[in-house]
């Protein structure tokens, strides 16, 4: 393994750790909602987004919010990921892309849904259980009509007929 320092952090891919993540950075959400008076704050797990169209404003915040996180979480930012953009660029969060007045699939999300489909009719082939199949679409559906996906489930179900 290496006479390294182990990396800090948890894996983020089972319900426990996305658990203890929301039960750990419920601080955060406190010190932003009642300290700093963010109105515009949203989290997910480990992700979250601040909307405000003062970017000095946003730069404070950021800079505030990164205190608080190294000195009473003993965790912060990570450089590369936190940025300040304009939201006309669109802002990734949760698998979609967000504009002003709609949002998309991410390109990967996209792929990635397309070889899950191809799975999950691979295995109705070979298992005939149509009831399974029908829950597996419905949920990839469910997901992505939260976005602008008109012609992306139409590929979708294209892919199934053909």
């Amino acid at each position: 393994m290496g006479g390294g320092r182990p990396e800090k952090g948890m894996p983020l891919g089972n319900l426990t750790s996305q658990f203890f993540a929301n039960v750990y950075l419920n601080e955060l959400d406190y010190f932003v909602k009642h300290e700093l008076k963010i109105k515009y704050y949203i989290r997910y797990v480990d992700d979250f987004v601040i909307l405000n169209d003062n970017k000095e404003i946003l730069e404070f915040y950021k800079q505030e919010i990164n205190n608080f996180l190294k000195n009473n979480l003993k965790i912060e930012l990570h450089n590369e990921k936190s940025r300040i953009m304009q939201l006309k660029q669109g802002i990734d969060f949760l698998g979609f892309r967000h504009f002003y007045y709609y949002s998309i699939l991410k390109k990967n999300k996209r792929r990635f849904l397309r070889e899950k489909i191809n799975l999950i009719i691979k295995e109705y082939k070979e298992t005939n259980n149509y009831e399974r199949l029908m829950q597996k679409l419905e949920a990839i559906l469910a997901h992505v009509e939260n976005c602008d996906s008109f012609n992306l489930r139409k590929k979708l179900i294209e892919n199934l007929i053909n």
